[in-house]
């Protein structure tokens, strides 16, 4: 650990900072020219290669773009925990601040240096009567930040969480040419330069010190109250100008629409418990927070969206959002960044909250309920972060996302809606991340018609209808989620649907585990498929999947089932333990498998009747109750390069079918090689097996 963290954890005793190491070979701090310090976790830095400090550099030039001056930021290599320290640029100039931009990982949580960096900032704002010269960037999620009840045991945790943050947890994975990343970056560098920017000309703290200054030396009592005055208008600056709404005359307006016309940019309105019968036009910059628990104070509109939010950014707090009628929305955003925090929002005419035109909203702890129509709408490349909102009750979707939107959900409570829990259609995208989507009428996530989300490690369960269902040419990639307990499939894929999944924990659904028919694709990569009550996976229709790698065990009946005409190419899955066939193929199926481990299924390792085909080569066939393959009824499959041991009955039992058989290691199994129904003898061509 750093003896020293150079001005941070210690004030320094002069303008220019002592410690020789800080500067060297990176530019000395100048007066009138600002100056940063990066403070990390040197392992995130290398487990990323070197992207942090890429950031570091990269983000320092953006300002200078911005702004026209010179931008250092410097890189402390030896430190245990990583941000990015905004030194102070000379101590003389409280209002020439600077910012502590924090970036949030796991590892920020357990540093005693970070800690203390961000205690002693805080310290500064106090002294320059400011709240808002620490940024925190959220690069890694951490359960400090993420979890409500770590969060409020962690004092580090709830001021980060309290702060505007930049969410930089997905464009970690892009590349620095990324337009996404060039975006965020930009603005980043201008929320910097707006915020928190003093070029270095003579300031009004300045010019107060000067006029002090001469006022001390001319013994000139009036001048030195025009320095007090100086000094309290820049003081002032630090808190935005309030106005006060309360319906019984007690505040500065009785209406809210009123105080909104009257405010300036950048002004607080701070609104009093009562009903609020107006519908509310946020068209400039500003903070309104409800003053009070959030179900006294209720704005109420008829005929008129409850908000409408048509600004650059502002924050809107506590308050009881409710539209009773008409074709309006409970909150309509239709650009800029607005902070919707702890509101409890419905609507009887559409939507509850309407994203739409490029905005890019923050909806954090939000009741989201009742609507006449989805909980949240997102549509025509609006975006936006949810996180920790409850979403239920609604007629149609949860969130509804459709014509490019692309927001983010994370660690929402989607539950309970009349119809889908999310629902992703006409080319609409979004990342869901750790929501918990549960008990809505039909599945817990539809994707249609172009419809291309992410899914990571959400909790899909107990839905009345699928967990996740995908279809008309619908999309999307699922990784690490877990789905069970749903009154259909975990997933279904229909009509031309081609999504991926990975990882998944697809279990004890009431149907099959992942169900593909009429015509659908996709590809099934490493996921854990059990316990499902009908089979692990069923093919059908035309239907052509890609399975590779897959744990499909302990199902009801078969591991896999390809029938009617189904397909599918399915490589180095581990099949086991299923109650019927690990693999049954069936009336025109006509799947390829390769390199499977087909072991100890309580019937048939492979099961093929009623005119399936297929073709298996290079399996390991194994240990199964009955024998290895299994061909009737017509079933006509090709074996090739298979070792096919110590099933329970023969390694290849033949009634009224046939097939080509060529090259197999048929040895050890309890019956024998054979059992080849007489009549069948002319339809089963055999060749170079081993037995």
């Amino acid at each position: 650990m750093r003896d020293c963290r150079c001005g941070l954890l210690r004030r320094r005793t002069g303008p220019t900072c002592q410690n020789s190491h800080i500067s060297a070979g990176r530019g000395d701090v100048m007066p009138g020219r600002p100056a940063a310090f990066m403070s990390y976790v040197r392992f995130n830095d290398e487990h990323d290669d070197g992207l942090l400090t890429q950031l570091r550099e990269r983000l320092g030039t953006e300002v200078r773009a911005q702004t026209g001056e010179e931008f250092s930021i410097f890189q402390d290599r030896n430190d245990v925990a990583w941000g990015q320290n905004w030194q102070l640029r000379i101590d003389e100039a409280l209002d020439e601040v600077t910012l502590l931009l924090v970036i949030i990982t796991p590892s920020l949580f357990r540093s005693p240096a970070c800690r203390a960096e961000v205690a002693r900032f805080l310290e500064r704002e106090k002294e320059l009567a400011r709240s808002d010269l620490i940024l925190p960037l959220y690069y890694i999620s951490a359960w400090e930040l993420d979890d409500p009840v770590l969060r409020e045991a962690d004092e580090l945790a709830r001021v980060l969480a309290s702060r505007q943050h930049a969410d930089w947890r997905e464009l970690r994975f892009e590349p620095f040419t990324s337009p996404l990343v060039r975006k965020a970056l930009a603005r980043l560098a201008s929320r910097m330069r707006d915020t928190f920017w003093h070029p270095p000309t003579t300031t009004l703290a300045r010019s107060a010190r000067t006029a002090e200054a001469t006022g001390a030396a001319a013994g000139s009592t009036e001048q030195t109250d025009d320095t007090a005055k100086a000094k309290a208008a820049v003081i002032a600056k630090a808190e935005p100008p309030t106005h006060v709404v309360d319906p019984l005359h007690r505040g500065d307006f009785t209406t809210v629409s009123a105080a909104i016309n009257a405010a300036k940019p950048g002004d607080r309105i701070l609104v009093r418990p009562g009903l609020y019968e107006e519908g509310l036009v946020v068209d400039k910059p500003l903070e309104i927070v409800g003053d009070g628990p959030v179900a006294d104070i209720q704005i109420r509109a008829h005929d008129a969206d409850a908000l409408m939010f048509r600004t650059s950014m502002g924050r809107v707090t506590n308050l009881t959002l409710r539209q009773t009628g008409g074709k309006w929305y409970g909150v309509d955003i239709t650009q800029g960044r607005l902070e919707l925090e702890g509101c409890d929002i419905s609507s009887q005419g559409i939507a509850g909250v309407a994203i739409r035109d490029g905005a890019d909203p923050r909806l954090r702890r939000n009741q989201i309920h009742d609507n006449k129509q989805a909980g949240v709408l997102v549509l025509d490349s609006g975006a936006g972060t949810l996180e920790d909102n409850d979403i239920t009750g609604n007629t149609r979707a949860g969130v509804e996302i459709k014509t490019g939107g692309n927001p983010t959900l994370r660690r929402n409570q989607i539950h309970d809606n009349k119809q889908a829990g999310v629902f992703v259609y006409d080319s609409g995208m979004g990342t869901l991340e750790d929501n918990d989507i549960t008990g809505n009428a039909l599945s817990g996530v539809e994707i249609k018609t172009g419809g291309n989300p992410t899914l990571r490690r959400n909790q899909i369960h107990d839905n009345k209808q699928g967990g996740v269902f995908v279809y008309d040419d619908g999309m999307g990639t699922l990784e690490d989620n877990d789905i069970t307990g749903n009154a259909l499939s975990g997933v279904g894929i229909r009509t031309g649907s081609n999504p991926t999944l990975r990882r998944n924990q697809i279990h004890d659904n009431k149907q099959g585990g992942v169900f593909v028919y009429d015509d659908g694709m996709g590809t099934l990569e490493d996921n854990d498929i059990t316990g499902n009550a009908l089979s692990g996976v069923g093919i059908r229709t035309g239907s052509n999947p890609t399975l590779r790698r897959n744990q499909i065990h302990d199902n009801k009946q078969a591991g896999v089932l390809v029938l009617d005409s189904g397909a599918g190419t399915l490589e180095d899955n581990d099949i086991t333990g299923n109650t019927r066939a690990g693999v049954e193929i069936k009336t025109g199926g006509n799947p390829t498998l390769r390199r499977n481990q087909i072991h100890d299924n309580k019937q048939a390792g492979v099961l093929v009747l009623d005119s399936g085909a297929g073709t298996l080569e290079d399996n390991d066939i194994t240990g199964n109750t009955r024998a290895g393959v299994e061909i009737r009824k017509g079933g006509n499959p090709t074996l090739r390069a298979n070792r096919i041991n110590r099933n329970a009955y023969e390694a290849v039992a033949i009634y009224e079918g046939g097939g080509v058989i060529e090259d197999n290691d048929l040895t050890a199994n309890t019956k024998g090689a054979w059992d080849i129904a007489k009549e069948c003898e002319g339809s089963v061509t055999r060749a170079r097996n081993k037995e």
